[in-house]
């Protein structure tokens, strides 16, 4: 027998096998028995295998929409999802599911690991920060729901973090102007950080930058108009050390004042 007939007879006998060959969970998962599938989607689910207890659970929602079950594979397929960290998928079955059992007992659970899973999708203060926003509604509105909730306080402690996120990004947008040492455009964005975050928590060193940037400024200008230009920072040196007088910039700051004051 030739070669190429010997391989063709051995390609077509493994097409005739493999359909024998399929595993028990090929089997369930292609089938419409829906309480084989149930069964075994939570026992895959409980031994740790959640990439096949969530294809189980998705090709539940077709065989159980409108069921009493319903409930419970929508849920367990965004569980699912998470536990075997697709955060992304997980969050869309969440929203999911909130938008169809928003009184359900899972509920509120769902509405936590939604909100875990876009924490985890936010990005590092460089970068766009449109999640971040996202991630901030979706707290606020759980901690209006459930402000003693059992995740509450981890919530809390996400929204400080993500809000401290954007404190940075404020804060390191306008000091680019120092560092480019173009000072007055640095006081003026610096300025307005405060103008819309007083609560800002970089704000000890936004007011320090600020009076460097003035210091800095006055000191590169013509003689004619430095002498206005130090009352600037002066007025940004006495702000600051009203509200940090044991500021590590302390030092600095006041060496600089009184070379002002000796001019």
């Amino acid at each position: 027998m030739k070669k190429s007939t010997l391989l063709t007879a051995a390609a077509l006998l493994l097409l005739l096998l493999v359909p024998a060959c399929k595993s028990q969970y090929d089997k369930i998962l292609e089938g419409n028995d829906t309480d084989a599938k149930y069964t075994a989607a939570f026992e895959y689910f409980n031994t740790g295998k959640y990439n096949r207890s969530a294809q189980l659970f998705e090709s539940l929602t077709l065989l159980t929409n409108g069921t009493e079950r319903y409930d419970t594979v929508m849920y367990y397929l965004g569980l699912s999802n998470y536990s075997n960290k697709d955060y992304y998928t997980a969050e869309t079955n969440f929203q999911q599911y909130l938008t169809y059992f928003p009184q359900s007992s899972f509920s509120e659970m769902a509405e936590f690991l939604r909100i875990d899973c876009l924490y985890r999708a936010t990005l590092r203060y460089e970068l766009d920060q449109t999640p971040t926003y996202t991630a901030i509604n979706a707290i606020g509105e759980y901690l209006s729901s459930h402000p003693t909730g059992a995740n509450a306080d981890i919530c809390r402690h996400y929204l400080e973090d993500l809000g401290e996120r954007l404190d940075r990004k404020a804060f390191e947008n306008a000091r680019l102007y120092y560092k480019m040492e173009d000072y007055l455009a640095a006081r003026v964005a610096l300025k307005n950080v405060l103008k819309e975050d007083a609560e800002n928590v970089f704000r000890e060193e936004i007011l320090y930058y600020s009076a460097m940037a003035s210091y800095k400024y006055a000191a590169m200008s013509v003689a004619a108009r430095q002498k206005e230009r130090f009352l600037v920072f002066q007025d940004d040196y006495l702000n600051f050390i009203g509200e940090y007088p044991e500021s590590n910039h302390r030092k600095e700051l006041d060496a600089l004042y009184a070379k002002v004051k000796e001019n």
